[in-house]
C-alpha cells in the first residue's frame, strides 16, 4: 500500500491514510459493515482513489466480531433514535480529520451495509456535507419523516440481488427518494449476495469514470 497510516487515539478510532504520492481529489470517507472495522474498506478505495486521502471512521457500536455505527433492535430494525444521536460526533470526527488531513475540501463517502445506511443518514442530516457517494446494500434509514432537500450531488446505490439481508425494494427506495430530494442516482442491481464484490468495486469505477469525464 502506497500510503502512510496516522492512527488518531481515541475511544473510536479513526484511520486517515495519507498518500506518500503527491494527494489530489476529493477526500474519501470509508464506512464499514456490521462486525468490520475501520481497515475494511481501505483496500477498495486505494484502488480506487489511490492518491486521495482517506478517512475511515470506526463504528461505536461494539459488536461480536467487530464495530457497527448504530444499534438494530432484536428484529433487525434501526434504531433510529440511536442512529440520529451517533452521527453528529461521527460528523465531527469526519471534519476534524479533513481540516486536518485533506487538501480538498470535497468529501466522497464510501459506506457498506451498516455504513451505508449511516452514510444514507449523513446524506440526510447534512446534505451540505458530502460532494458525492456510494452506498452498498443500503437501506432507509428514517422511512418515517418528511424527504430532505438534497444538493444535486451524484449517488450511487448498489443492490445485490440475492441479498438475504436485504428486502428487493431497500436500495430501490433509498434511491428514490434521493432522487426525489435532489441527488442524481443511479442504482443498479448486481447478480451478487449482501458481500462486497469484484464485481460491484468494478461498478464503482466506471462510474467514477464516467461522473469524471
Amino acid at each position: 500500500m502506497s500510503s502512510n497510516h496516522a492512527m488518531e487515539s481515541s475511544a473510536a478510532c479513526t484511520l486517515v491514510v495519507v498518500p506518500t504520492e503527491p494527494r489530489s481529489g476529493p477526500t474519501w470517507v470509508l464506512l464499514h459493515g456490521s462486525d468490520g472495522s475501520e481497515a475494511d474498506l481501505l483496500p477498495v478505495a486505494e484502488r480506487l482513489a489511490p492518491s486521495a486521502v482517506k478517512v475511515a471512521p470506526r463504528g461505536t457500536v461494539e459488536t461480536p466480531e467487530g464495530f457497527a455505527f448504530f444499534l438494530r433492535g432484536a428484529d433487525r430494525r434501526i434504531d433510529e433514535a440511536d442512529l440520529r444521536v451517533r452521527a453528529e460526533p461521527l460528523v465531527t470526527r469526519i471534519r476534524s480529520a479533513q481540516a486536518a488531513h485533506a487538501s480538498d475540501g470535497r468529501l466522497v463517502v464510501l459506506g457498506f451495509s451498516n455504513g451505508a445506511v449511516m452514510a444514507t443518514a449523513l446524506i440526510e442530516l447534512h446534505p451540505e456535507l458530502f460532494a458525492a457517494a456510494v452506498l452498498v446494500r443500503t437501506q432507509l434509514p428514517f422511512p418515517g419523516v418528511p424527504r430532505p432537500a438534497v444538493p444535486s450531488i451524484p449517488v450511487l446505490v448498489l443492490d445485490g440481488r440475492d441479498d438475504a439481508r436485504r428486502s428487493p425494494e431497500a436500495g430501490r427506495d433509498v434511491a428514490r427518494r434521493l432522487r426525489d430530494a435532489g441527488a442524481r442516482v443511479t442504482h443498479v442491481v448486481l447478480p451478487v449476495a449482501h458481500g462486497m464484490t469484484a464485481a460491484d468495486e468494478r461498478r464503482i469505477a466506471n462510474w467514477l469514470a464516467w461522473e469524471q469525464r
